[in-house]
């Protein structure tokens, strides 16, 4: 089993990977662009994916390496921070669908990291 900090690290780069695709596909979508005229969907579809994956690996790591019991009941807290991990998952399809939205994404991503980052901290349930 790897250290904590090990964890930490691979959750801090897969949020910046996350947060790296979903900004530049609501930016290309906010410019006017859609699927077909983005030369880089592939690319930010496999750094989106593997950056869910790395919050997903690095949290939980996180979480066997602080004592989280197996079998346990998940708290409260985590729950919000799941919630938030499968929004960022799935939020990245909408701005080709719903270019409007594209913009508003800019705002609401600070928001959610936001949600998670205080839960994280002072995990108030």
């Amino acid at each position: 089993m790897f250290p904590r900090d090990f964890y930490e690290i691979l959750h801090i780069i897969g949020i910046a990977m996350l947060f790296l695709a979903i900004g530049g596909v609501a930016t290309h979508a906010a410019n006017g662009g859609n699927k077909a005229t983005s030369q880089t969907r592939g690319l930010m579809g496999t750094v989106h994916g593997l950056g869910a994956l790395l919050i997903l690996v690095g949290g939980f790591g996180m979480l066997a390496r602080i004592g989280f019991a197996h079998g346990t009941n998940f708290p409260g807290w985590l729950w919000v921070k799941i919630v938030v991990w499968l929004v960022l998952s799935a939020i990245v399809l909408l701005p080709y669908r719903k270019p409007a939205l594209a913009k508003p994404f800019i705002f609401l991503l600070p928001l959610l990291a936001g949600v998670a980052v205080y839960m994280a901290l002072y995990k108030p349930f």
